[in-house]
C-alpha cells in the first residue's frame, strides 16, 4: 500500500471516529471533500469503529440493513455512510430497543431527509449558473462550477467549435461512460 493510500485511509478512519464520537456527521464530511460512499474499511475495522461485533455486521448484511460493497475477491468493504448506519443502528437497538425492521425504516427516512436538506441547500446557494452531466444510463447530475475549472478552461488552446443549424450530427462510438450537456446562447 502506498504512502498516499495509507494517509487517505488514516484520514477516513479519523473522520469515522469523529462521526462515532458525535463530533461530525455525513453532511459535514461530504462538504469538506470526503467521498462518503468510498469503500475503505474492512469488516474488522468497521466493527471496531462502530463498536459492534463482526458477527453483528454479517447479520446486518443478511438483513439488508447495511450492505457493504465487495472487492473483486468477495471481501466486504464499508464506507463512511455504512459506518454511520452501523453506529446509528447499534444505538437504536441497544438504547431504544428498536427491532431491525424499524431501524431499517428509520435509517432510510433519515437518508431521504439528508438528501432533501442537501438539495434545499443547493437551491438556496444557486447563483443561476449550473452545469449538468448525464451518464450512459441517462441519470443526470448537477455539477458544481468551480474557479479551478474555469481557470483551466481559459488556458486551453483549442478553439471551441460551434454547432450550426445545418450541420449534420453523427454519433461517435462511445469511449466514455459520461456525457456533458451544455446550454448555448443565441446572439
Amino acid at each position: 500500500m502506498s504512502r498516499m493510500e495509507q494517509q487517505r485511509r488514516r484520514l477516513y478512519e479519523m473522520c469515522a471516529m469523529a462521526i462515532a464520537a458525535g463530533r461530525a456527521d455525513l453532511d459535514g464530511a461530504s462538504r469538506v471533500g470526503f467521498d462518503i460512499d468510498l469503500p475503505v474499511f474492512s469488516v474488522g475495522r468497521a466493527a471496531e469503529l462502530a463498536a459492534v461485533h463482526p458477527q453483528t455486521l454479517r447479520q446486518y448484511d443478511r438483513s439488508g440493513l447495511v450492505v457493504p460493497q465487495r472487492t473483486g475477491g468477495g471481501a466486504r468493504r464499508y464506507s463512511l455512510r455504512d459506518v454511520d448506519r452501523l453506529i446509528q443502528a447499534q444505538r437504536m437497538s441497544q438504547r431504544d430497543g428498536i427491532n431491525l425492521t424499524g431501524i431499517a425504516r428509520i435509517l432510510d427516512l433519515e437518508e431521504k431527509n439528508r438528501q432533501l436538506r442537501r438539495q434545499l441547500h443547493a437551491l438556496r446557494m444557486d447563483d443561476g449558473t449550473s452545469v449538468f452531466t448525464a451518464d450512459m444510463d441517462g441519470r443526470i447530475t448537477e455539477m458544481r462550477r468551480s474557479r479551478r475549472a474555469r481557470h483551466w478552461r481559459h488556458r486551453l488552446q483549442t478553439p471551441p467549435r460551434e454547432l450550426t443549424g445545418g450541420a449534420s450530427y453523427r454519433p461517435v462510438e462511445a469511449q466514455s461512460k459520461s456525457v456533458v450537456l451544455w446550454h448555448t446562447v443565441s446572439r
